[in-house]
């Protein structure tokens, strides 16, 4: 059979590529890999990883357009990923760079992102991994993003079974949240799963059983929807570029780090008409 060779782009700036290059290489120099004994350069097993994570390329195809062993692949990419894993903030770092950039709000929201079948059983027998809401099994991943919707922060995975407030709650961010709204007037917003929360949070108003929500609490949700929409978009961009199938449940997600005292990103060009402060 003769092979096709055929031109593809990734969607990544240079500059990422070599930021992460970066990373592996002080990764090799802290292990003392000497020069010359890996089949990959820096470069290459960082376009490795990128490739798996952007384009959800099969570890086969990795290895066969790199002239390694799948098994090698496997190796490079789990390596990359722990160097990712090692560089990520911690949800004090995050919040500290939150407070340090004046931000008027933060956003809180979990998403499950589909992983292959977990036998786990959990409480009662059921299956711990499945998500009964979305109906697939999934890992649950607590995300706090800035009022522009850049990711700040992502928390490990914990099982899709479990509910959004109790996974916030197990990573230390409900108490986190709350003493930053109490102390520096810096509440997050969030949906209904976070409901009882606490007072730093700010959610829509649940609508009464058997009677509707008044005028000022329809404008209310309006507002809170319409700034935490932001955040939605934020992780849907997220579950697109992470290959469900290949998220493994055990595995922490690795955001960027935003730079200490700086906005990150922005990832839309309707931030201006937001509220300054919601109250």
């Amino acid at each position: 059979m003769t092979s096709i060779t055929y031109t593809a782009t990734l969607h990544v700036g240079r500059e990422t590529a070599e930021a992460l290059a970066q990373l592996l290489r002080e990764h090799r120099e802290r292990l003392g890999t000497r020069r010359g004994t890996r089949a990959l350069g820096v470069f290459k097993q960082g376009v490795l990883v990128l490739r798996w994570f952007v384009d959800g390329t099969r570890l086969a195809q990795l290895a066969r357009d790199n002239g390694v062993s799948v098994p090698t692949a496997y190796r490079y990419l789990h390596e990359g990923l722990t160097v990712l894993a090692d560089h990520a903030p911690d949800p004090s770092t995050a919040l500290e760079r939150a407070a340090a950039a004046c931000y008027t709000h933060l956003d809180l929201d979990g998403t499950v992102i589909r992983t292959d079948r977990v036998a786990a059983p959990g409480p009662k027998g059921a299956d711990l991994w499945r998500s009964g809401k979305h109906k697939h099994h999934g890992g649950n991943v607590q995300v706090i993003s800035a009022p522009d919707g850049w990711p700040i922060w992502a928390s490990p995975v914990r099982p899709g079974r479990e509910h959004d407030t109790t996974c916030a709650r197990t990573h230390g961010l409900v108490d986190a949240l709350n003493r930053l709204a109490s102390t520096l007037d810096i509440p997050t917003l969030a949906d209904l799963g976070y409901e009882n929360a606490g007072d730093g949070f700010r959610h829509p108003v649940k609508k009464p059983k058997g009677s509707e929500l008044d005028d000022e609490q329809q404008a209310f949700n309006s507002v809170i929807r319409g700034v935490h929409a932001v955040t939605e978009r934020a992780n849907a961009l997220r579950r697109v570029s992470l290959d469900p199938q290949r998220h493994h449940p055990d595995r922490p997600s690795c955001p960027r780090p935003a730079p200490a005292g700086t906005r990150p990103h922005r990832l839309t060009e309707d931030h201006e008409t937001l509220p300054r402060k919601i109250q």
